[in-house]
C-alpha cells in the first residue's frame, strides 16, 4: 500500500516497526511472572487486544525525531504502555465496564481483585524499566505523570453527576486522566535523546494538546461518529458522565432542559428515549459542534508546538496524527 494513503498512526507504525518489535518483545518479557500465572493471563488479554500502541509510538517518534540512537527509548516506550495498561485495568473496575476494544474486560473475565492487583504489578514493572534508563529526570517525569493520572481519575469521581461541573474542571480531569501520559510519553523521548530545553518543552506541549484533543473526540464519539470505539452509543450518557458536550448543553439549558439533565444525570432516573432527547438538546445548542471546535483548537496548538522541532518525516507524521484525531468525527 502506498504510504500516502495510510492513516498517520499506521505511517508511524511502519516507520518505527523495528523499534516497536523490540518494545513488544520487552513487554512480553516483563509482563511474565514466575510465581503468579494469572498476571500474564490478564495482561496479555489487554496488551494483545489490538490496541494502536499510540503512546509508546509517541515516545519512540519523539526520541528518533531528536536524533536518539541508544537503547533506552525502547524501555521508555514499554514503560508508557505498562502505565497505560495499568490505568485501563483500574478504570474498568472503577467504571464497572464490561467491554473494552470490543472484547470483555479483564474484570469481567476474571474479577475485580485480579484486575486491580495486576494493574499494580504493571505499575511496579514500569518503575523498574524507568530506573534502568539511569535518568532521574525521566523517572521524575513519569512518576509525576502517574500521580497526575490518579488525581484526574479521583477528580472525575468527585465531579461525577454534579451538574455544576465546569469546562475548567472537565479540562483538569482529561488533562490528568488522558493528556498527562501523552505529554510524558513525548517529553521523555526528547529527554532521553538529549534534546534542547526548547525542544523538550515543545514535545511536552504537543503531547498535552494532542491528549486533550484525543479525549474530547473520544467523548464526542460516544454520541456518534465515524470510528468504531468498542463501546455502545451513549455509554457515557448511561453512566451519567459529564463530558464536554453535555457540560456545554447544561450551561445553556432552559428550565425544562435543566430538569431533564437533573433527572437523567444527577439522579440517574433514565428511561427509554432519554438518549435521543439528550442528543436533540445538545444539537439544539450546538454543543457537539462547539466541542469539536475546542478539539480543533487543541489540534492547532499541538501542530504549532512541533514547529521548533527539526524538519523530519516523523515530524510530518506527528502533524498528520494531530489532524487525524479530529477527522475521526467527520
Amino acid at each position: 500500500m502506498d504510504r500516502d494513503v495510510l492513516k498517520p498512526q499506521d505511517q508511524l507504525a511502519a516507520w518505527l516497526a523495528a523499534d516497536m518489535a523490540e518494545v513488544n518483545a520487552l513487554i512480553r518479557t516483563r509482563m511474565a511472572s514466575e510465581h503468579a500465572p494469572r498476571i500474564p493471563e490478564v495482561t496479555a488479554h489487554l496488551v494483545e487486544a489490538g490496541g494502536k500502541r499510540l503512546r509508546p509510538m509517541l515516545t519512540l517518534a519523539a526520541a528518533r525525531l531528536c536524533g536518539y540512537d541508544g537503547p533506552y527509548h525502547v524501555h521508555l516506550a514499554a514503560t508508557v504502555e505498562f502505565i497505560h495498561t495499568a490505568t485501563l485495568l483500574h478504570d474498568d473496575v472503577v467504571d464497572e465496564s464490561a467491554q473494552r476494544r470490543g472484547r470483555p474486560t479483564a474484570n469481567l473475565l476474571w474479577d475485580n481483585k485480579s484486575s486491580v492487583l495486576v494493574g499494580d504489578y504493571l505499575l511496579s514493572r514500569s518503575f523498574q524499566l524507568m530506573v534502568e534508563t539511569g535518568s532521574l529526570r525521566v523517572l521524575d517525569i513519569l512518576a509525576n505523570a502517574s500521580a497526575t493520572i490518579a488525581e484526574g481519575e479521583v477528580l472525575q469521581l468527585t465531579a461525577a453527576q454534579d451538574l455544576a461541573t465546569t469546562e475548567a474542571t472537565y479540562l483538569q480531569v482529561i488533562r490528568g486522566k488522558t493528556a498527562a501520559l501523552f505529554s510524558a510519553a513525548t517529553e521523555v523521548g526528547g529527554v532521553i535523546a538529549g534534546a534542547s530545553e526548547d525542544q523538550v518543552s515543545a514535545l511536552f506541549a504537543y503531547g498535552d494538546a494532542l491528549g486533550i484533543a484525543f479525549q474530547i473526540v473520544d467523548d464526542l464519539l460516544d454520541y456518534g461518529g465515524t470510528e468504531a470505539t468498542g463501546k455502545n452509543l451513549g455509554d457515557d450518557f448511561r453512566e451519567r458522565k459529564l463530558t464536554l458536550p453535555v457540560i456545554k448543553a447544561v450551561a445553556l439549558a432552559d428550565d425544562e432542559e435543566r430538569a431533564f439533565w437533573q433527572r437523567t444525570i444527577a439522579k440517574g432516573k433514565q428511561q427509554e428515549g432519554d438518549l435521543a432527547q439528550a442528543m436533540a438538546i445538545m444539537a439544539r445548542h450546538g454543543a457537539m459542534d462547539a466541542a469539536r471546535q475546542d478539539a480543533l483548537d487543541w489540534v492547532a496548538k499541538a501542530k504549532t508546538a512541533l514547529e521548533v522541532l527539526p524538519e523530519h518525516p516523523l515530524r510530518d507524521m506527528l502533524t498528520g496524527l494531530a489532524d487525524y484525531v479530529v477527522s475521526r468525527i467527520n
